[in-house]
């Protein structure tokens, strides 16, 4: 009896059992691939499909790829030494990268400019595109877009200056008035700026003799994916604020400045992009005296921007409709005017909410970029599709010269998805 009373007692382990390793049907590669992968049969026919479509691709395009050649210095050199066989001359890309990249009239011995001018985009971006910087890198920022015109274009230094005192002097004129009447501060910063500018081109004139000053680049000799860059950074940079004044102002309770945004928005949404190039590049001369004129890259900016803003203005729109009108009343009961509830509480949000449909159209704008080159500006496109092409020694190259500009233009606009991508899920607060 005792011994069966001894061996019906439960054991209790006095040690822990090594931690074992999870099966990897479990865990790991395998379990991710019978999930999304062969979860079940039409999964599995699909995916087996795919893997069957990327091989073919791979196949036929790696060789072509890998067997390319990068040191000869024509077309007819190229198939020479491929012997019949089918492999990419990417030469062109070693023989014409800085045409490719910087047009074929800027001078080489300056592209050290518009070279350091990209670089201090990128520290100029930093604290607008992250928010935990601190804000006194702003000041930065506000004096890229200054320091960049006189890096590409040169010229007398007192140009981006007396640009810069114009737009200071607007924003304090604003700051002094807008709290008592927003129209007022609005309209009393642009006549400020323009006061400004005004004077500052007679000093210009005055004082550029005796100024530093960097060999001065004119417009037409701008070209290159340089050319696209600075399009889409500056019409996306002016199109935003301005988008967002019409869609305030499509929503204003005045019956006169709603009607000028709704018609404005309108018209431009009903015209395509490629016709207000035409009339930038031909019929804004018709508006200007005959001895005066306006740059043609200033004309382009101004008509891509004013497209864009436009489409800007409705995605906007539709994310202050998607606020509930409690934030609105919220806004009223705590005592603040139209400009701070606008700046503090309702644009915040809306702002928050349209961020998909703000990047779909910067993204867009980007690549709109090259319709530029249908009026004789030779940006990426132009110069493949011009200069590059025409040449005798490259006559023919298609595949290596436009697969080069669609990877820069897909690594730029991938950029760009993936930052609002971020920045989706940094505002995401109230789903935490």
């Amino acid at each position: 009896m005792s011994d069966t009373h001894e061996h019906s007692v439960a054991f209790v382990r006095t040690t822990e059992i090594p931690q074992q390793t999870a099966p990897s049907s479990a865990a790991g590669p395998v379990k991710w691939m019978r999930d999304n992968l062969f979860a079940t049969w039409p999964n599995a026919l699909l995916t087996v499909a795919a893997f069957y479509v990327i091989y073919l691709v791979l196949s036929a395009t790696l060789p072509w790829i890998l067997g390319g050649l990068w040191t000869t210095s024509s077309l007819s050199e190229c198939r020479e030494v491929l012997q019949g066989r089918s492999a990419a001359c990417f030469s062109v890309l070693t023989e014409r990268w800085n045409q490719l990249l910087f047009g074929f009239k800027y001078p080489a011995e300056l592209y050290w400019r518009p070279t350091l001018a990209f670089l201090l985009m990128f520290i100029a971006l930093a604290p607008v595109l992250f928010f935990d910087l601190p804000r006194k890198l702003l000041i930065i920022t506000g004096l890229f877009p200054f320091a960049a015109y006189w890096l590409i274009w040169g010229g007398t230094v007192w140009i981006p200056v007396f640009a810069l005192v114009g737009f200071v002097a607007g924003y304090f004129v604003y700051a002094r008035f807008v709290a008592q009447n927003f129209a007022a501060g609005f309209f009393g910063g642009i006549v400020a700026a323009a006061v400004v500018w005004y004077i500052g081109g007679f000093a210009v004139a005055a004082l550029a003799p005796a100024t530093p000053f960097l060999e001065a680049v004119p417009s037409r000799d701008l070209g290159g994916f340089m050319l696209n860059m600075m399009l889409g950074l500056t019409c996306v940079s002016l199109s935003i604020p301005l988008g967002i004044a019409l869609a305030l102002g499509r929503q204003s309770s005045m019956p006169l400045i709603k009607w000028i945004c709704v018609i404005f928005i309108e018209f431009i949404r009903g015209v395509p992009l490629i016709t207000l190039l035409f009339v930038a590049s031909v019929m804004l001369s018709y508006f200007f005296p005959p001895d005066q004129t306006v740059d043609l890259f200033v004309r382009v900016v101004i008509m891509i921007t004013l497209f864009s803003a436009a489409y800007i203005a409705e995605v906007i729109r539709g994310g202050l409709a998607a606020l509930p009108k409690g934030q609105y009343e919220a806004a009223d009961s705590l005592g603040l005017d139209y400009a701070q509830s606008m700046r503090l509480i309702i644009l915040p949000q809306a702002l928050k909410i349209s961020i998909p449909g703000i990047v779909n159209i910067a993204v867009g704008l980007f690549k709109d970029t090259t319709l530029v080159s249908v009026i004789s500006m030779f940006d990426m496109v132009g110069m493949i599709r011009g200069p590059i092409l025409a040449s005798t020694d490259w006559n023919g190259v298609y595949w290596e010269l436009f697969g080069f500009a669609a990877l820069l233009f897909f690594v730029v606009c991938y950029g760009i998805s993936q930052y609002s991508q971020w920045l989706e899920r940094r505002l995401a607060t109230d789903h935490r």
